[in-house]
């Protein structure tokens, strides 16, 4: 498990103002939403996918690359799925411009844009709670549209 207040890529740990603001990111986390997120997405995409460690950098290596998200988002479409090319890949710019055509496919879901969370939210670690949110509102979303796509508890997320 990498060490509190070292990010990734080549940046050390923060400190003063920094660290503080990184912490009160941090602590918005929510383990228990996480594993909610965790089974909906295993059940709406199939063993497919996997689980991921428990834990938030278990849940971001997860979906790091784009390519759950991407399962995820394709599911919820009855007809032609919006993400063409689910493919996994080591490159860094893969991986980010996979996350990014999931966040079109959740705006053109209806996934607002105050729900989105950036992509360096998720490739780098630096909010995982507003990857928490988007995933939520997708989730949200699903259960209200009610078109026969969404597999899970309806009670998991808010109408």
């Amino acid at each position: 498990m990498a060490t509190k207040g070292v990010g990734m890529a080549n940046k050390g740990p923060s400190y003063g103002m920094s660290r503080q603001v990184q912490d009160k990111i941090d602590s918005k986390y929510d383990p228990e939403l996480e594993q909610i997120l965790v089974e909906w997405i295993s059940r709406q995409c199939g063993s497919g996918v996997g689980r991921p460690e428990a834990g938030k950098m278990g849940f971001q290596a997860w979906l790091k690359d784009g390519c759950v998200l991407s399962e995820l988002i394709n599911s919820l479409f009855a007809g032609e799925k919006p993400v063409k090319k689910i493919q996994s890949s080591p490159m860094a710019f893969k991986q980010m411009e996979q996350i990014s055509q999931f966040l079109n496919a959740a705006e053109k879901y209806g996934v607002t844009k105050t729900d989105m969370f950036q992509t360096v939210d998720l490739w780098e670690g630096k909010d995982l709670a507003a990857v928490q949110r988007t995933l939520s509102a997708l989730g949200s979303l699903a259960v209200t549209k009610d078109e026969g796509t969404y597999n899970g508890d309806p009670n998991w997320f808010f109408k």
